[in-house]
C-alpha cells in the first residue's frame, strides 16, 4: 500500500466512509467486504499480514474495528463493544 490513493490511510478512509453510506438495504452501519475488494482498494494483488495489521491500526484510529475473516473483512464501530458485558475474575474461575 504505497501510492497516495492506495496508501493504508487512504484505504482506511474509504472503508470508514462506507460505514456511513447506505447500501445493502441499510442506511449505514456494520458491513462485510470481500478481501478481493480490499486488495482492489489497496491497488495490490496480495495483502500480507503486515498490511492487514497496519490497516487494522488505521481503522482503530478512525474509531472502527476491522476483523479479518480470511476471505472477507468485517467493519464495525469500536463503540459497539463499549456496552458488552464484562467478564471478571469471578466468572472465569
Amino acid at each position: 500500500m504505497t501510492t497516495d490513493t492506495h496508501s493504508t490511510d487512504a484505504v482506511a478512509d474509504r472503508l470508514a466512509a462506507l460505514y456511513g453510506r447506505a447500501f445493502g438495504g441499510k442506511p449505514n452501519g456494520r458491513y462485510r467486504i470481500a478481501a478481493k475488494l480490499v486488495r482492489e482498494l489497496a491497488g495490490r494483488r496480495r495483502i500480507y499480514e503486515d498490511d492487514v495489521r497496519a490497516l487494522t491500526r488505521a481503522m482503530l484510529e478512525r474509531g472502527y474495528v476491522l476483523i479479518d475473516m480470511d476471505s472477507f473483512f468485517v467493519v464495525m464501530s469500536a463503540s459497539t463493544f463499549v456496552n458488552y458485558r464484562r467478564a471478571n475474575e469471578d466468572c472465569i474461575t
